[in-house]
């Protein structure tokens, strides 16, 4: 059954739609990856840095490198709020991406699930037409069977 039905441009919009949805969900997925191991190598960079201070402080430290050291770890501390609030937003648009995707997919899913009744009951329906082309065909070599004279 090669006919194309009406629904199959349907079906083909809402399977790029999906595929397009599916390429972003691939993209946000990379970038709150990303922004994950960015957070996690400033809080591994600050508590090394934290761990270096310590060390010095054990061994004495001028009051002008424990300030830099100071203005340094707050420096980090605002950017590591920064980038947890870019891991936040990562995985809010992440989240949405992912319900965008299963939207096209249940959307894609319901036109192939009509497609395929639609096809189904045309089949049955060629299958009656065809049943009923052989009985009218059985059914005329019958009569003409019977209208012929018998010698």
């Amino acid at each position: 059954m090669s006919r194309k039905l009406p629904l199959d441009t349907l079906q083909e919009l809402a399977r790029n739609r999906k595929e397009e949805a599916a390429r972003r969900l691939g993209v946000l997925q990379t970038a709150q990856v990303s922004a994950d191991q960015k957070l996690d190598l400033l809080l591994q960079y600050r508590q090394d840095y934290a761990q270096q201070l310590q060390a010095l402080m054990a061994d004495g430290l001028p009051a002008s490198q424990w300030r830099n050291f100071n203005n340094f770890l707050s420096t980090l501390d605002g950017a590591i709020e920064q980038q947890r609030a870019i891991v936040k937003q990562a995985a809010v648009r992440l989240d949405r991406g992912r319900g965008d995707w299963q939207h096209h997919a249940r959307r894609l899913n319901s036109f192939d699930t009509l497609a395929e009744r639609l096809r189904r009951q045309e089949t049955l329906a060629q299958a009656k037409r065809e049943q009923r082309d052989s009985d009218e065909r059985a059914a005329r070599r019958f009569i003409d069977r019977a209208a012929q004279p018998n010698f």
